[in-house]
């Protein structure tokens, strides 16, 4: 599983103001959404500067030296390859001149038809530099504005073609563009310090500037930003449904953002006390696999009046496990990035809570290292359902046939798993836990029911697979 991509946009009143400071500590604050690449373009009201590097914000941008990137707007990307491979070809924002100045994109999501798209851009003459969904959505924007001559216009239409999910900035000379998918995947929030507009995957970009959170992107909203902001909508005409993704509660975003007017941390907490209410267990300590399952534990504790405790120490200078690409380097990361506290271990019954479990692999090589720190009982909690389907949307999460829980009840992977007993949470107390209505989450890597119509390349690939 991969996480998703990060995007941040600023623009300033003040034409002598430089926002490229508020773009980077943004994308520093989103550094859990992507960590291959990172990239910031900037316009001065004369000319556009872009600037990308394989690597983590602080690498790639020397600890916050700004230095070319002046203007009073900008925008901002973090990348995980959802679409494409990890190389600076790949990273983004994606730049050009075009018929009426700059135009610079910066993309999170995954566009389900890009192949079709592309083909299609292909026998017209296009020329692509990357192998990323991004750029077919940058080349269908500049193809369309050659025609339509405006730009609000322009991103209207190609929003209509693209299935899938997306929340992009547009750097349009002077002027940022933001368009949000029609239905909501992924999450956009808008927010204010001072004469400063900034707009961000999620809220905790606001706080790390001081700015104050002010709304969400609408789901099919169009906002042009410059001296004033002007709100459009894809459909103007069409009420379409709502499809927030589950995942960005249960894992990806940060505890401490808003997302789509809930408290991600407060849904997390719900996580745990629902989990403790099911699957009550008589046991000696909580304890969360850090970091992501760690306010689900705080709420189990709570409920279930069990002490919380630490048995796991993460080594956070070590990559996410999942994006190691053989099983025996996901199990050797594991033992890198979790390192185990006998004296809190040795003798006890836990309950031992997560987030999620994908594959199992790196789950059935936790088990492992606790049991070999002497734990006598593991009882495992899992705050998102059963995984039983891929995600089309931009999670990577693995094909049908790799997911655990794709062809196996729970007891099966209880016991593939090596835990005394398993648990996991059900779809309809996740939907109450994040307090929308089940109609307005995406829910298809647990059902298999998609928001949007998948196109026949994805189905005949996932069935070559199976």
């Amino acid at each position: 599983m991969r996480d998703k991509c990060g995007i941040v946009g600023a623009y300033s009143n003040k034409k002598s103001d430089n926002v490229s400071r508020y773009i980077y500590y943004g994308l520093y604050s989103l550094q859990h959404r992507g960590q291959e690449s990172a990239g910031i373009s900037t316009h001065n009201g004369k000319e556009m500067s872009t600037y990308r590097g394989m690597g983590l914000v602080c690498d790639v941008f020397n600890n916050g030296n700004m230095d070319g990137l002046d203007g009073n707007v900008g925008i901002g990307h973090v990348r995980y390859s959802t679409t494409g491979k990890s190389k600076l070809e790949n990273s983004q924002p994606f730049y050009s001149e075009f018929e009426c100045g700059t135009i610079a994109i910066a993309h999170n999501g995954d566009i389900i038809n890009s192949m079709e798209l592309r083909k299609e851009l292909q026998l017209l003459g296009h020329k692509f530099n990357s192998t990323t969904d991004s750029e077919v959505i940058f080349q269908l924007l500049s193809l369309e504005y050659s025609k339509t001559r405006d730009m609000v216009e322009s991103v209207r239409n190609v929003s209509k073609r693209l299935i899938g999910s997306y929340s992009i900035v547009i750097l349009v000379n002077d002027d940022l563009i933001v368009v949000r998918d029609p239905i909501g995947i992924k999450p956009l929030s808008m927010g204010k310090l001072d004469d400063v507009t900034i707009v961000a995957s999620e809220t905790v970009a606001f706080d790390v500037v001081g700015a104050e959170y002010v709304q969400d992107i609408e789901p099919g909203e169009i906002l042009v930003i410059n001296d004033e902001i002007k709100s459009y909508k894809i459909f103007e005409d069409k009420k379409m449904p709502r499809a927030h993704c589950m995942f960005e509660y249960v894992y990806f975003a940060r505890p401490d953002s808003i997302l789509d007017g809930r408290s991600v941390y407060n849904v997390r907490l719900n996580i745990g006390k629902s989990l403790a209410r099911q699957f009550p267990v008589d046991a000696d300590i909580v304890m969360p696999v850090p970091d992501s399952a760690i306010t689900a534990a705080i709420g189990y504790s709570r409920e279930s009046g069990l002490p919380y405790g630490e048995g796991l120490i993460k080594n956070r200078y070590i990559g996410r496990t999942f994006i190691m690409p053989t099983q025996e380097e996901r199990e050797t990361s594991v033992r890198l990035k979790m390192n185990p506290i006998k004296s809190e271990l040795e003798g006890k019954s836990i309950v031992l809570v997560d987030d999620s479990v994908v594959r199992g692999t790196t789950s059935k090589s936790l088990v492992k290292v606790l049991r070999d720190a002497g734990v006598k009982e593991i009882h495992l909690r899992v705050g998102c359902p059963p995984i039983t389907s891929p995600c089309y949307y931009g999670i990577a999460m693995a094909t049908k046939k790799e997911l655990i829980a794709s062809d196996k009840e729970v007891e099966e992977i209880r016991q593939i798993l090596g835990v005394d007993s398993l648990g996991y949470l059900d779809k309809q107390s996740l939907v109450e836990c994040i307090g929308l209505g089940r109609d307005e989450l995406c829910m298809g890597c647990l059902t298999g029911e998609y928001p949007t119509t998948l196109p026949e390349d994805i189905k005949a690939y996932e069935a070559s697979r199976c």
